[in-house]
């Protein structure tokens, strides 16, 4: 058994060097929180992640697919493109410019690096398709998301046709409101090999609007094989969403990824005004994460767990798939520990894919010494700590008659000049008599 070593748990922890040591991050959580509460939005009071995980489980027991340590949930199926997204190798998303005709205030593209200026300066895709076939990078999955990429049609085709020429194994996919398809295009990208086409949906649209792009994916079911729809789902819009799902379930679309609704680092006023409220704990590992999509509002993800039982208990066919968030995060992290790295101290977990290492301090760091020795262990090393001895998790089963305390670290590798560095990001609680290494 794993403790989260938070605000709440801290105080518990009887050794005050691991007390001292793990308070550090806890500090850093605060300030963080400190500072999103003057972005100008309310955290919701309570931490309703236990919860969440039992949701989980029980749709896990009816049914659904509780995937990708539980950040990712599904009915039915699930596009090869987000099972690629978990660890993110051979999986290319590009984009031609990121303008975009509409005005989603949940938007979180003004997030990217350079957003300006890629508003109003084209990419050149096929280019870059070229520049990754010279260089032999594998290339299973390739996507052209926005903005809106269909505002540049003649780039848009040429970009599949491209893909398709480059890597004639590859799966292609489209993201797109829709609002621009046409039938010439669509044939285009029939012709071209597309697998998928990605639509958007807002919510709040008029029941006109959305029609409309109820009937673009009608049509785009006549020409492109898997058809589907991603959309971030609000808090409050479950009838909403369960009516799309119905509806969606009629047209006979490959399936839906609901995503965890975020706040998008701006417009705050927006928010506030909708009575919106920050997520209690954003992220069980605070990190710099690539993914642009801010930060998560409370409810959405019971929203989305409320509608994958809804689409159990209706035995609809199409795949509903719950992206969290952190869903959308483990790829960057596997990518950056998949590094070779000579520290026989530290386990790539195959849950999260950070690297762990077990630690003790002081008085337990004797003790547990004393016991490695015993054993004939020596690969241990001394900890960056006075008295703290760093070690591999699987090791903790040495230790497992003895009433110490041992914090599990977690750490990513990162580049810094050319040199590759071993962060440290948080440390968690276990004791030896309670601890399996399939809980990291």
């Amino acid at each position: 058994m794993i403790i989260e070593i938070n605000e709440s748990t801290l105080a518990s922890i009887r050794n005050p060097e691991l007390r001292s040591q793990a308070g550090q991050y806890v500090q850093i959580y605060q300030d963080f929180m400190d500072q999103v509460r003057q972005m100008g939005l309310d955290v919701e009071a309570l931490d309703d992640s236990q919860q969440v995980a039992q949701r989980l489980s029980d749709l896990g027991k009816r049914g659904a697919i509780v995937r990708n340590d539980a950040k990712s949930v599904y009915t039915q199926r699930i596009s090869g493109g987000c099972l690629a997204c978990q660890r993110g190798i051979g999986s290319r998303t590009f984009f031609i410019s990121l303008k975009c005709h509409r005005d989603c205030f949940f938007c979180f593209n003004p997030n990217q690096e350079d957003y300006q200026h890629h508003r109003e300066h084209k990419r050149d895709v096929a280019a870059e398709l070229d520049a990754l076939q010279q260089s032999g990078g594998p290339a299973q999955h390739l996507a052209l998301t926005g903005g809106e990429p269909l505002l540049y049609k003649e780039e848009t085709i040429n970009f599949f046709q491209h893909a398709r020429q480059n890597f004639p194994k590859a799966y292609t996919r489209l993201y797109t409101c829709g609002d621009q398809l046409e039938r010439e295009t669509l044939q285009a990208f029939k012709e071209a090999g597309m697998d998928e086409i990605r639509f958007s949906i807002r919510v709040e649209d008029t029941p006109t609007a959305r029609q409309h792009t109820f009937d673009q994916i009608a049509l785009a079911r006549e020409y492109i094989p898997n058809v589907m729809v991603e959309m971030p789902v609000l808090p409050d819009s479950r009838e909403a969403m369960q009516e799309i799902l119905l509806e969606l379930e009629r047209l006979g679309v490959f399936g839906i990824n609901l995503l965890e609704f975020c706040f998008p680092l701006h417009n705050a006023q927006e928010y506030r005004a909708r009575g919106y409220l920050i997520k209690a704990r954003p992220f069980r590992v605070l990190y710099n994460y690539w993914y642009a999509g801010g930060l998560p509002v409370a409810g959405s993800e019971q929203a989305c767990l409320d509608l994958i039982e809804f689409a159990l208990e209706q035995g609809l066919q199409l795949g509903v798939h719950y992206c969290s968030l952190e869903n959308k995060h483990t790829g960057q992290i596997y990518q950056q520990d998949l590094k070779p790295v000579k520290m026989n101290v530290l386990y790539f977990s195959r849950r999260d894919y950070f690297l762990k290492a077990a630690k003790v301090f002081g008085k337990d760091a004797e003790i547990a010494k004393a016991a490695f020795q015993k054993n004939g262990y020596r690969d241990y090393r001394a900890g960056d700590k006075p008295g703290s001895l760093v070690f591999h998790v699987s090791k903790i089963r040495m230790l497992k008659k003895l009433d110490i305390e041992v914090g599990i670290s977690t750490n990513v590798l990162e580049e810094r000049g050319g040199e590759t560095y071993l962060r440290e990001l948080k440390l968690d609680l276990t004791y030896p008599k309670d601890f399996r290494l399939s809980d990291i």
